[in-house]
């Protein structure tokens, strides 16, 4: 017979470590297991005005089918910069060769200017280069951005490897700018590396997260 009602305040179940209470419809039970994925922060690295480029140099293998890279508050030492990612491919050097598309929408404090614009400029098509994430940003006291890239299986040698990313930029002319960009690494070799950097001086501070989800 199917349960339609459970009294909860009757129930008394102690899961086993890092296990979950879930309900098996099939068995019309309560059971421990696992539930959905988890992410887990693996690394966390802040910026401190000496140098132009933060680097996750390990950790991206086939442990996770993706990762997570968070950006928060990042502020450059010169003014209308850009903010850009590049990809290393089992090699020492960031240079794998990408794909991808890139627009961006914007707003500017005024409200007398606004528009959601496909940026050509901002386009690999199976480029070796830097790919732009933000540009223009500001370097004013409280001008910043931040946002987040998601990789999807690096470790693979069957497929490409697809990388997605977006984020909001103060933009040096007191704009609020919303950057997207989606695209692919080429080739059979997997992405075992990922560094953030700036065109033009250091970056001044700002915090840089790396996380794995099962």
């Amino acid at each position: 017979m199917a349960l339609s009602k459970a009294d909860f305040n009757n129930i008394n179940v102690t899961p086993a470590a890092s296990k979950k209470i879930k309900w098996n419809a099939s068995a019309n039970g309560f059971e421990t297991g696992d539930v959905g994925g988890s992410i887990v922060l693996l690394s966390t690295q802040t910026a401190d005005g000496s140098g132009t480029a933060i680097t996750f140099d390990s950790g991206i293998d086939s442990t996770y089918n993706t990762y997570l890279f968070k950006y928060i508050n990042i502020h450059p030492q010169t003014d209308n910069v850009d903010f850009n990612v590049n990809f290393r491919d089992g090699s020492t050097a960031y240079d794998a060769v990408k794909t991808t598309h890139y627009f961006y929408s914007y707003h500017n404090e005024s409200g007398s200017e606004a528009a959601l614009t496909y940026y050509t400029s901002g386009d690999l098509a199976q480029g070796t280069g830097v790919q732009l994430l933000s540009g223009s940003t500001g370097n004013g006291n409280d001008e910043c951005l931040s946002g987040e890239m998601f990789l999807y299986n690096p470790s693979s040698t069957t497929f490409v490897t697809h990388f997605m990313a977006t984020n909001n930029t103060y933009h040096k002319s007191d704009y609020s700018q919303n950057r997207f960009v989606g695209g692919y690494c080429d080739g059979a070799a997997a992405i075992d590396g990922v560094q953030f950097s700036i065109s033009s001086g250091n970056i001044d501070s700002g915090t840089f997260k790396m996380y794995g989800i099962t």
